[in-house]
């Protein structure tokens, strides 16, 4: 028989029992101690968080537009005649900077020269006449429809005169403003006819750029304004330029607004057709408040910030205007002095107990005793959206 082995077969077994209903009968036990305890630190509103805190400060915000643009001539030309004729003289030289006014190119007008001679002669014959008449009728000589015939045939010829002078003006190319000419594109003797290129002329004492805008940002625009503007082939020069217009109509593809600004080019450094980079200062606040964008949080439709109040964390809406070299700026919710947690937020709950982390803590890179920076920093700037 084998009788021992299966009574220890079931002792053992009825050990594990026992053990099993002793171990069931202590669970309510040790719940009621955890609840107890859950409880008690519940009451206490929970251990600290560590976090990170930064007062929010007052600065003055400058409100920048960027923009690209074309630089363009103030007024731009090819140069061509009215007329066909045979190049007869050149006055220009390429390259030449030359004045309203100045003559460009002579055509031959060999012919009309000759008719306006003769009308010229006509014209004198009929005025003397006209005189003499005029005075014989003084002594009531001559009946007064005479002289009135006479008058008019004078008229006439001064007209006939007229013409064919303003016909030989158009023989001679003159400059219609100051400007630089560029390369010549006919020779002595050729023969030109209307819209053939003899030159180009621009006016580059002044640049005009015309670039585009959001529409959200024309209420920060307006005329005279100042604008600065930078060339990939002059990086380390800023020309300095206005606002002359601003467009009557938005884009509505683009939801954009052109603008055009003027820049002074006297040294002639910018060419026509350079591209440019514009920027606007589209407004500056003074007393702009900041905070780090970190402590910001977006929840659906809302932004909120968890800021410090005797020690524990409050969650409070802000409304928020430009983000601004890593900071934002607070347009309500916030005001100077309120410190806010940029540091452990993800941690944070509204009415949790916070404290300071030790300088470090976040891996800032600051160690206790580190000096902070000296000097006045310029004022921050924001891009206008």
């Amino acid at each position: 028989m084998k009788l021992p082995g299966q009574l220890l077969i079931v002792a053992l077994i009825g050990g594990v029992g026992l053990v099993g209903w002793n171990y069931r009968q202590d669970i309510p036990v040790i719940s009621a101690f955890f609840e107890e305890g859950g409880a008690k630190q519940k009451r206490r509103g929970g251990r600290p968080v560590f976090v990170e805190t930064k007062k929010a400060r007052v600065d003055t915000v400058m409100i920048e537009v960027d923009a690209i643009g074309t630089a363009k001539s103030n007024e731009s030309i090819i140069v061509t005649t009215q007329v066909t004729g045979m190049v007869s003289k050149i006055h220009f030289r390429e390259g030449q900077w030359i004045k309203k006014g100045a003559a460009l190119v002579d055509l031959d007008a060999g012919e009309l020269t000759g008719e306006l001679a003769e009308k010229i002669a006509l014209r004198d014959n009929a005025k003397r006449l006209y005189l003499r008449t005029r005075k014989l009728a003084g002594s009531k000589n001559v009946p007064a429809a005479r002289v009135e015939e006479l008058y008019g045939s004078l008229m006439a010829a001064e007209a006939r005169v007229r013409s064919d002078e303003a016909k030989l003006a158009e023989y001679k190319v003159m400059a219609p403003f100051s400007g630089r000419l560029g390369l010549r594109r006919i020779s002595l003797g050729a023969l030109v006819r209307p819209g053939d290129q003899i030159t180009t002329l621009d006016d580059t004492s002044r640049l005009k750029v015309d670039f585009r805008i959001p529409e959200t940002a024309i209420s920060h625009i307006t005329a005279n304004q100042t604008v600065t503007a930078q060339s990939a082939a002059w990086p380390d020069k800023e020309y300095v330029g206005r606002v002359q217009t601003i467009d009557s109509r938005v884009d509505p593809t683009t939801r954009s607004i052109e603008i055009r600004a003027v820049f002074d080019n006297k040294q002639g450094k910018l060419k026509p057709g350079m591209f440019l980079t514009a920027t606007l200062t589209a407004a500056v606040r003074d007393n702009a408040i900041l905070i780090p964008e970190e402590a910001l949080v977006s929840s659906s439709d809302k932004q909120f910030v968890f800021t410090v109040k005797d020690g524990k964390a409050v969650k409070t809406v802000v409304t928020t205007g430009e983000h601004i070299n890593g900071d934002i700026e607070i347009l309500s919710g916030v005001t100077e002095g309120t410190p806010v947690i940029v540091g452990g937020v993800q941690k944070v709950r509204p009415g949790q107990a916070v404290k300071n982390m030790p300088p470090g803590g976040f891996g800032t890179g600051k160690k206790p005793g580190d000096k902070k920076p000296t000097g006045k920093k310029p004022a921050p700037t924001g891009k206008a959206s």
